[in-house]
C-alpha cells in the first residue's frame, strides 16, 4: 500500500497511560501515540488515527534508530498479536518529552555517528 492511499485521521488527544498511569498531554506539533514515560502504546489503529483495530494489545517499544530527517524513530511490538510498527519519538517536545533515558535503555537498531548517546536530548548533533 502506498502512502498516497493511506487514510490519516488527525487524532491528538491527551490520555492516561494504561500501563504506568502517567497523564499524557497532546503534542503541539504532531499527534502523540505513546506514553512519554514508559514508551508504551496501544494497538488501536488500522490506518493512522482511525482507532478501528480490534486487537487493543499493548505496544511495547523494543528498539530505536536515528535518522537525520526525523530524529529518533521508535520501533514498537504488539505483545498480543506481534505486529511491529514505527513512530517518531517526541524526545525534543518542549512540554512533555519522551523519557530519553528509557529510549537509551532500548536496543539500538542502528546508531548514527551523529547521535551523542551521552548527552541530553537537546544536544543531539544534526548534520548541517
Amino acid at each position: 500500500m502506498s502512502l498516497g492511499n493511506r487514510k490519516f485521521t488527525h487524532n491528538n488527544e491527551g490520555f492516561t497511560c494504561e500501563y504506568c498511569g502517567a497523564l499524557v498531554a497532546p503534542r503541539q506539533t504532531s499527534c502523540r501515540n505513546h506514553c512519554p514515560e514508559c514508551l508504551s502504546s496501544k494497538h488501536v489503529d488500522l490506518s493512522v488515527g482511525d482507532r478501528s483495530n480490534g486487537c487493543q494489545g499493548r505496544m511495547k517499544a523494543i528498539s530505536f534508530r536515528y535518522t537525520g530527517r526525523k530524529g529518533i524513530i521508535l520501533t514498537f511490538s504488539c505483545l498480543t498479536c506481534g505486529h511491529r510498527g514505527e513512530n517518531v519519538s517526541a524526545y525534543e517536545d518542549p512540554i512533555q518529552p519522551d523519557n530519553f533515558a528509557k529510549i537509551l535503555s532500548l536496543s539500538p537498531a542502528s546508531i548514527s555517528p551523529n547521535l551523542d548517546l551521552q548527552s541530553k536530548p537537546q544536544y543531539i548533533k544534526r548534520e548541517a
